[in-house]
């Protein structure tokens, strides 16, 4: 998965945590709602001054919106012990 659709897929969870919509996410981050919208579409990447602004925003840290998801080992998952 490539970075902008991981900060698209982490923006819209956080945003979600938050109980913001775009329209209120893009209010307080003084952006347009088609942009957040185009953010989390993966359509357009933030800069990373941008990225530390919603961050802000939604009170996590920058790299909690570029963060991978981890996942476990492949075939130990299922492991029965």
């Amino acid at each position: 998965m490539e970075l902008r659709e991981v900060f698209a897929r982490n923006l819209r969870r956080s945003r979600h945590a938050k109980g913001l919509s775009q329209e209120a996410l893009a209010h307080e981050a003084n952006v347009d709602r088609t942009y957040i919208s185009s953010l989390e579409r993966g359509v357009y990447a933030a800069t990373i001054d941008m990225v530390g602004k919603l961050a802000s925003v939604l009170g996590v840290e920058p790299d909690e919106l570029l963060r991978r998801a981890v996942r476990p080992p492949s075939g130990r998952a299922n492991a029965k012990r």
